[in-house]
């Protein structure tokens, strides 16, 4: 690995419970990208609720 590292420790000597806490806390501040939007079923889409239009004309057959 030729990479930097993202912190170094310039003085004392952590534990490993103090290095855990701070890459935690670190962790915990960057952004979180949102979920990728997944295409829904007919099926799935079937169930939402207001969805009851397919139903409706199935029924009134």
């Amino acid at each position: 690995m030729s990479e930097e590292p993202l912190f170094r420790v310039v003085r004392g000597t952590p534990t490993a419970e103090e290095v855990a806490a701070i890459v935690g806390a670190l962790f915990s501040l960057a952004p979180v990208a949102p979920a990728p939007a997944r295409p829904r079923s007919r099926w799935a889409r079937s169930a939402r609720p207001g969805s009851s239009r397919h139903w409706r004309a199935v029924a009134g057959s």
